[in-house]
């Protein structure tokens, strides 16, 4: 996990909100893919890779987050 302990936070945590809100209007992609993941109709790859992209940089300074604060990082 030296890799994580690697990404700046501030950083990681701008893009992380970025993605988590965009796009504004009509409504951020990553809430549309969730309901349609809760609703089972998460089938088609863009979607699922829509998904991903979104949700990945805030999964990451998730990680990166608390691992900072219990004293797990590397650094």
């Amino acid at each position: 996990m030296k890799w994580i302990d690697k990404l700046p936070l501030m950083p990681l945590g701008i893009i992380a909100l970025f993605l988590l809100i965009a796009p504004i209007s009509p409504e951020p992609h990553l809430w549309e893919k969730l309901k349609m993941l809760a609703a089972g109709e998460l089938s088609k790859p863009i979607d699922i890779f829509d998904l991903f992209m979104h949700a990945t940089p805030a999964i990451l300074f998730v990680i990166r987050f608390i691992r900072e604060k219990k004293g797990l990082s590397a650094e």
